[in-house]
């Protein structure tokens, strides 16, 4: 027998209470508004349940570590205060001072709703475990793909020279001199013969930074039985990364190229991206701020821009690879618990063809009809 609280309550997500978001209309559950309203919510339930965020850092070794952090940390507020604003796809404002232009929107920007000051800027990506590359190994080796956008990297590079803002010159120090070579940023030609230059830049950029790295990217898995639909019982957990480490993604790519026989050939979209984020910090070293939108848009080198790289789950494995990846905290149970009021009733869940065909089996049955 429900309770009279149970029945009476409206649509929701556990642990938001204020946001810019009705949870009562079916527009807050469409996909684009679920990836990122439900990874929040759990992220408020993990601190309901007494349990920390996988914390992913950078170590002096340029090594990925994990450690924790609580979601109270993570948003640099209570996630129980009543003073808490959920801004969804908004603006980090305190970010626009480094930036030439309009500071692109991010999934999800955390509120003192007295103030109205913008506590923390969070990229959500909601993974699946395993994916395509790996759901036909052992589960041990179950890893999610991830694929990121080019705003992402406009906030972490402001979240990087945020740390040199009062101490330029430290930041001058680290970028030495040889860039001046490059006549052309456009051109690729012009542009490899330093990427491992600008590698031990980064690096030693990073390692400048180690205390001062903060998150950047909540990354919620959702695990299944392989690759088919049906959540394992112990189905949800929470990674997040440090803007250090979530630089490993694709730096630590692009070395592995670089040291190949053949060195680089050709610019990729992980080597790209070391370009794009190497020439918005050295802008910014030189202007105190940095044009992303030009960057971006004139560092192409003739491949798309409508995301910056994606990394698949055998290599996101290597730095997320856990107990927790192998068996994740919260339960398909505890979901009735996260998502209220007959909110899944609200959901608008892709129609996707292959995925109605791989979820009629009967269709093959040689007596159907």
């Amino acid at each position: 027998m429900l309770s009279e609280d149970k029945l009476n309550q409206h649509p929701g997500l556990f642990g938001i209470k204020h946001s810019n978001r009705d949870f009562a209309q079916e527009r807050a559950w469409g996909k684009n508004c679920f990836n990122s309203s439900f990874p929040a919510s759990l992220c408020s339930y993990l601190y309901h349940r007494n349990l920390e965020n996988i914390y992913l850092k950078l170590d002096y070794n340029l090594q990925v570590v994990h450690s924790s952090i609580s979601t109270a940390e993570f948003y640099r507020i209570n996630p129980t205060s009543d003073n808490l604003f959920y801004a969804f796809e908004t603006q980090f404002t305190p970010y626009q001072q480094y930036l030439i232009g309009t500071i692109p929107g991010v999934d999800l920007v955390v509120q003192a709703r007295d103030t109205g000051h913008c506590l923390q800027g969070v990229e959500i990506k909601l993974t699946a475990l395993p994916d395509n590359t790996t759901c036909e190994l052992s589960e041990k080796f179950y890893g999610c793909e991830i694929v990121v956008r080019p705003d992402t990297i406009v906030y972490l590079a402001c979240s990087i020279v945020k740390i040199f803002k009062q101490n330029l010159e430290s930041l001058k120090n680290l970028i030495f001199n040889g860039f001046e070579n490059i006549l052309d940023w456009t051109e690729p030609m012009s542009v490899i013969p330093q990427v491992p230059n600008m590698l031990k830049i980064l690096d030693s950029i990073a390692l400048s930074s180690l205390e001062s790295q903060t998150p950047l990217l909540m990354q919620p898995i959702w695990k299944t039985e392989g690759k088919s639909p049906k959540l394992v019982d112990n189905c949800l957990d929470i990674f997040i990364w440090s803007n250090l480490a979530f630089t490993r993604l694709f730096v630590d790519l692009a070395k592995s190229e670089t040291n190949s026989p053949n060195g680089i050939r050709e610019i990729k979209k992980h080597t790209r991206t070391v370009i794009w984020l190497f020439k918005m910090i050295l802008d910014f070293s030189i202007d105190d701020s940095f044009n992303h939108r030009k960057i971006i848009h004139n560092l192409s080198y003739n491949t798309k821009n409508d995301k910056a790289f994606a990394v698949s789950g055998r290599v996101t494995h290597t730095y997320m690879n856990s107990e927790v990846l192998r068996q994740p905290r919260i339960k398909k149970n505890d979901i009735k618990n996260i998502i209220l009021g007959g909110g899944q009733n609200l959901l608008s869940p892709e129609r996707r063809f292959d995925a109605i065909i791989y979820n009629s089996p009967d269709l093959f049955n040689e007596y159907s009809e």
